[in-house]
């Protein structure tokens, strides 16, 4: 389909090369809207923007929101398949296993650093301009338009500004001043990719591993080569700066021997980790409900507005969801109008998404380490909770979410 000649906003900054940012302006630029893309990270060293975000799935609702601005392809050609997810103890009993419905997409696992850069170039091949090293210092909404101002000195103007700027997004602070920062979760986070094994392969199901005292997750892939990930309760508040500079040497040793009793696959591979291969992605951070996702000519998307738990691989699905949302909204509403309708039209969701992830991770247990009698009562309970909650342990509604772009909105 061609772009609507009725769009009424021309043009977009957006703040963020992540993964919502890239898809915001893929979808705008579909709906005929110019949108320019600013990331902070540089493309040089490590940072958010470089991937320092280890792996990530993407369940079928986000492969099928990218479908609709001819997108899917990206992830699923690069992705590997997640059929389920296997639920075992710290003793190697299987517990449960979860899968979406079979007549969707299967689940994509990928590397954020690969996703970031495959969203770049995709959208930098239809014609988007993507700048890195803008780190964004604040912007001033004139009226008839949006002036950022940038660390570099250097300033850009457009008719809105979208903020897909993450967790810690500078966009948030200019649109609401008193929302609460991130607060830190407790735990550290871990990943790998291990070359070769010497495990049979999990054919497609990525296992989630309860241990005694760390919660660890795998998938073993035909070719004997597999992916780990560590969640490692930590008392203390530490930044990923702070968590780096232990040294991954430290790590290694620290998480084998929270894991070494564990009867999992957790210290096989551990144990064929190399220091280099270790990616120390650091804190987890809940954030508190936001009020409002847009003021003036500004608007949020993705972790910005509504981060979410990764129990249900609902994180980048929800932003990719988000920003073809708002740009059909553009599209079709002055951009007063189309924020109001674009708030209207996902915060039901998003809200019912967050309070089923949350309630996903408290039944798993992956936000923490139970002791020895709450493990005897999970290990019991789960099983009986989850086909109580219809038998997949997973509702369907989720994963079977649609976007008709053709749809006029208002």
């Amino acid at each position: 389909m061609t772009a609507r000649t009725t769009a009424r906003t021309r043009t977009a900054l957006v703040i963020g090369g992540g993964i919502a940012g890239p898809v915001a302006a893929m979808a705008l630029h579909k709906a005929g809207i110019e949108a320019r893309v600013y990331e902070a990270y540089d493309g040089r060293g490590t940072g958010l923007g470089g991937g320092l975000g280890g792996g990530l799935t993407i369940a079928p609702n986000g492969q099928q929101a990218l479908a609709a601005i001819d997108a899917a392809e990206v992830v699923s050609t690069l992705g590997t398949p997640v059929t389920a997810m296997g639920l075992r103890s710290w003793t190697g009993k299987h517990l449960a296993q979860l899968a979406p419905p079979q007549d969707l997409p299967a689940t994509r696992f990928v590397w954020r650093k690969e996703l970031h850069e495959a969203m770049g170039a995709e959208a930098e091949r239809r014609g988007i301009a993507l700048h890195k090293g803008k780190r964004l210092l604040d912007a001033t909404d004139t009226g008839t338009g949006v002036t950022a101002r940038f660390s570099d000195g250097s300033l850009e103007r457009a008719d809105i500004l979208i903020g897909a700027d993450g967790l810690r997004s500078t966009v948030r602070s200019l649109i609401d001043p008193s929302v609460l920062a991130p607060h830190y979760a407790g735990m550290l986070t871990f990943s790998a990719r291990v070359q070769t094994s010497e495990l049979p392969s999990t054919a497609d199901v990525m296992y989630m591993c309860f241990g005694k005292r760390a919660f660890f997750s795998y998938q073993i892939f035909d070719d004997a080569s597999a992916i780990w990930f560590v969640n490692l309760p930590h008392r203390e508040p530490m930044t990923s700066v702070e968590a780096q500079a232990v040294g991954a040497g430290e790590w290694l040793k620290r998480l084998r021997e929270a894991c070494a009793d564990d009867r999992t696959p957790a210290p096989d591979l551990l144990a064929a980790t190399a220091p280099e291969d270790l990616l120390i992605t650091g804190p987890t951070e809940n954030m508190p409900p936001i009020r409002a996702w847009s003021r003036g000519r500004m608007t949020l998307i993705g972790d910005a507005a509504h981060a979410t738990s990764p129990t249900l691989g609902q994180g980048a699905a929800l932003a990719s969801e988000s920003a073809v949302e708002l740009a059909r909204c553009l599209r079709d509403l002055p951009h007063d109008k189309a924020f109001t309708a674009y708030e209207a039209l996902r915060r039901p969701r998003v809200e019912r998404i967050l309070k089923l992830t949350t309630t996903a991770a408290t039944r798993t247990g992956s936000t923490k380490s139970a002791g020895p009698l709450g493990r005897v009562l999970r290990d019991t309970m789960l099983p009986v909770a989850l086909k109580l909650g219809g038998g997949s342990g997973w509702s369907a509604w989720p994963f079977e979410h649609r976007i008709d772009w053709d749809e006029r909105v208002g």
